[in-house]
């Protein structure tokens, strides 16, 4: 006989735990001396390979059918057909059975609760309209699956969007400036500028400042500069070099490169990396942010803009993975995560949503910490992980997207809340969450036999357990218990769709890695955050242009050489330059082989020096006039 496992109702209340009360084995065939089998709830299907007698195929095939009888019994109600399906009958059939589903209908105690609320033949066992549509959003009737199951796609929610770019392109600089449009250059240029300053100030306080220092040839940068920044950024990550200066080497010899030197110098490049910034940091108020928002404070305008850029220049298409990424950080860092299964295995973790076919990274939020202050403990889907999946997923509300996610994310209060706002999920559970079932909860892998499934559904949600080499558990709101035989093993179709649409933000770290840009060291996390950042937004150009001749290695070639071509600068006179950092200097030498050197009257306490500002042309004693001339003007 068929297998099952006795299900009941869950209502609100959380998984128990397990008690330190002796295991018993647990059998799972039907008792044959069981003076009432028909008050057994018998809820959840079974799958196995094992022969079926003729008797349980009879059984099984008119399973919730009865024979036809003239007399009409007494309390007996027809089925109301529930929401899901509902959306797919015709209108007047609708309101027939919309009118039966608000008529008061009484349940009789002998009665057995139906099988599944999307049964297609009608049973004669009155139902409570409740049993389909719970009052109570997160109040759960599981049930076994329906004999024949309703098709995935008449569950699933239809799809009305056209996917794709939302702005055509013929270019890869096009794409690339449609990111990275003037208003966010400009911001970056305004903020470097800023910063530079404020590094020479501070050098000067703490006096280790110097003649020499790279920071007093500095001049203020502008767009056209930092475009070719950018164009060298993404040249290394084409060319690989184990050495940052080795990518100036002009000898004449096989590892020469002498196209960087052409572009900027290496001094500037220093220069412009040591000053590159986002944000200001008198800006930084503590008390006005949280603790996760003052860590990302250096990076945060970058983030707002290409998670808005990101979004509009992109339609996704129906499957959407939402997982984690690394990006690798080996030193000391507060926001540090540790993911062995990932290729950095430690460093800033990011929740990313892409899209599963191409990687597409749609929007991405950088883990902080989790803000606590607006959960609700009362709300189910008001914690750090259904909050963050909802954050995610804001805007793409009833177009009909399936989220594909593990067990970190899965629930069934969340599956129930997706599927209220227009979507479908699927993916792997963990089977301890709240609102799963005991029953299935509680199942261990020497309950099943290799390629058994066991499964419930509450109507919109279905829970899934597969017995592979280990126990793994589903939830879906549309796959049912459908399952395809690859060999000798009986695979879920849920389990073949997971791994073709989960890849998503895989998908896009694989093609990242071939052009690695920020894996040069650096001293400043975010800098090499933001190396990270525009290495996505490459690749997101690349699948806006939307070109199937275009190879991605050829697309990057082709971008940085628009870059140059589009940003090329005149070669700078070093006499016309303005220096625009204060910095001291000295006056030089009176006779070259002597140490005495020109001295004129400070402007401040009138005595004679040999130091000066190079940017006033004022003589001035360095560690004593100095800072308070340039604080007084």
């Amino acid at each position: 006989m068929e297998q099952y496992v006795e299900c009941g109702s869950s209502s609100g209340a959380s998984t128990p735990k397990k008690t330190s009360t002796p295991k018993k084995r647990r059998n799972l065939s039907p008792r044959s001396d069981d003076p009432s089998p028909k008050k057994r709830r018998n809820l959840i299907n079974s799958f196995s390979d094992r022969p079926r007698h003729d008797s349980e195929i009879t059984t099984a095939l008119n399973y919730g059918s009865e024979e036809e009888s003239d007399e009409e019994e007494e309390g007996i109600a027809e089925l109301a057909v529930p929401r899901i399906a509902r959306m797919f009958m015709d209108e007047d059939d609708a309101e027939v059975n919309e009118r039966s589903a608000n008529a008061t209908l009484e349940r009789s105690p002998q009665s057995p609760r139906p099988a599944d609320c999307a049964s297609t033949p009608a049973s004669p066992t009155p139902v409570s309209p409740t049993a389909m549509e719970p009052s109570n959003k997160f109040q759960f009737e599981w049930r076994k699956f329906s004999t024949p199951q309703i098709e995935p796609h008449l569950r699933r929610e239809p799809f009305s969007q056209i996917s794709g770019p939302t702005v055509s392109f013929t270019r890869p600089y096009e794409a690339f400036i449609a990111i990275w449009d003037r208003e966010i250059m400009e911001m970056i240029v305004r903020e470097t500028n800023i910063y530079a300053q404020q590094l020479a100030t501070t050098m000067l306080e703490n006096g280790t400042i110097g003649p020499s220092s790279r920071i007093t040839r500095w001049h203020d940068t502008n767009v056209n500069e930092l475009y070719t920044y950018f164009a060298i950024v993404l040249a290394m990550g084409v060319v690989i070099k184990s050495r940052l200066n080795e990518y100036w080497n002009t000898s004449n010899d096989i590892f020469s490169t002498p196209g960087f030197s052409t572009k900027m110098s290496l001094d500037r490049f220093y220069l412009l990396s040591a000053c590159l910034h986002f944000n200001n940091n008198k800006d930084c108020n503590s008390a006005l942010l949280t603790r996760p928002q003052a860590k990302l404070f250096k990076i945060k305008p970058i983030i707002d803009h290409l998670n808005r850029k990101f979004s509009e220049l992109y339609s996704l298409s129906q499957n959407v993975a939402l997982d984690e990424s690394l990006t690798m950080w080996k030193g000391w860092l507060e926001i540090n995560q540790f993911i062995p299964n990932k290729a950095a295995t430690v460093g800033i973790k990011t929740f990313e949503l892409c899209e599963s076919q191409t990687g597409y990274l749609w929007r991405f939020e950088v883990y902080a910490g989790h803000d606590t202050s607006a959960f609700q403990e009362d709300d189910p889907v008001s914690g750090k992980v259904p909050a963050l999946v909802l954050r995610l997923l804001n805007g793409l509300e009833h177009k009909g997207h399936t989220i594909w996610m593990d067990n970190y994310y899965n629930s069934p209060s969340l599956a129930r809340e997706l599927k209220i706002r227009g979507f479908d999920c699927a993916g792997t559970l963990r089977t301890n969450r709240q609102f799963v079932p005991p029953e299935l909860a509680s199942i261990t892998k020497n309950d099943m036999i290799v390629g058994q499934l066991l499964g419930c559904t509450s109507g919109d949600v279905d829970i899934v357990v597969w017995r592979d080499k280990n126990l793994v558990a589903f939830i879906s709101t549309y796959h049912a218990l459908l399952a395809t035989k690859c060999g000798d093993t009986v695979k879920p179709t849920v389990a073949q769709d997971y791994n073709l649409n989960m890849g998503g933000v895989d998908r896009k770290d694989q093609q990242l890695a071939m052009y690695p840009l920020e894996r040069k060291r650096h001293k400043v996390w975010y800098k090499k955050f933001f190396r990270r950042l525009l290495n996505a937004s490459v690749l997101n150009s690349y699948i806006l242009l939307k070109n199937q001749s275009w190879e991605h290695r050829k697309f990057r070639k082709a971008l940085i050489t628009d870059l140059f071509t589009a940003h090329r600068a005149p070669a700078p006179n070093p006499k016309s330059i303005a220096t625009s950092v204060h910095s001291p200097a000295q006056y030089s030498s009176i006779n070259p082989k002597k140490t005495d050197r020109l001295r004129r009257q400070c402007v401040v306490c009138k005595k004679r020096t040999a130091t000066y500002c190079k940017t006033c042309q004022l003589a001035m004693c360095t560690y004593t006039c100095y800072e308070p001339y340039h604080t007084a003007h």
